[in-house]
């Protein structure tokens, strides 16, 4: 079963740099939102990839955006070209757990006003994955501040009304958050998304690496100059 254009009220936006690997695992774990008639359409927002990110996006019926690559631009293309009255913000990497889409639809009826965001978990055994996403749980409910990582349901008017992602290459999901002012809750369904970046550099370097770099945002280092540093360049 693809992705087709329906009379549904949500549009799932996921931005993609190749990331072709990834989509057939993230997007299974979303048609049970089409089943329900809950999905409207799938946004892919490509930020120029160069393996079969588009050719997966094609299969899966999938409405396609291409531009300059930057999370912040491409979730705020995907919602440019989204059709519903609802935005589903969503990783590449990240699966979401079943029961998702009773989740939404019931925040939907109940919360039009607010956002909301997943349970952060990672898709790892190891002890620090459970207390690195314990911390970003804790975040998200103290300070309203979600990773990305766990997805951003919103409504479009809302949407509109905050002025949307920033287009900046890192910290959009800060910044909106941050827009969002308290209007904001958390989900009680999990996004489980891949823990190979911390597999790789080690847990608490890569936790650390995190919170520096957020400190230094807010104290007004520049979006780009930290995007470099956070992908492994100057």
């Amino acid at each position: 079963m693809g992705f087709v254009n329906l009379p549904a009220p949500l549009s799932i936006i996921i931005p993609t740099l190749n990331a072709a690997p990834l989509l057939a695992a993230t997007t299974a774990a979303l048609m049970e939102g089409v089943e329900m008639g809950l999905v409207r359409e799938l946004v892919i927002s490509d930020g120029g990839s160069r393996d079969e990110t588009r050719d997966a996006a094609r299969e899966l019926g999938a409405v396609w955006i291409s531009g300059p690559a930057g999370r912040g631009g491409q979730l705020a293309r995907g919602a440019n070209a989204a059709l519903s009255p609802w935005f589903l913000f969503l990783h590449a990497d990240t699966h979401l757990a079943p029961g998702w889409a009773g989740a939404v639809l019931s925040h939907m009826n109940a919360a039009p006003d607010k956002a909301a965001c997943f349970r952060l978990a990672f898709r790892s055994d190891a002890p620090a994955a459970r207390r690195v996403a314990a911390w970003a749980n804790w975040r998200t409910q103290a300070l309203g501040l979600p990773y990305g990582d766990q997805g951003l349901l919103i409504a479009r008017r809302v949407y509109e009304g905050i002025g949307g992602y920033r287009d900046l290459p890192l910290m959009e999901d800060v910044e909106i958050a941050r827009a969002l002012n308290g209007r904001l809750t958390m989900l009680p369904v999990e996004a489980r998304t891949s823990a190979e970046r911390y597999e790789r550099e080690g847990w608490l370097r890569r936790g650390g690496a995190n919170l520096l770099t957020l400190a230094r945002y807010r104290l007004g280092a520049r979006p780009d100059r930290l995007a470099r540093q956070y992908h492994g360049g100057d």
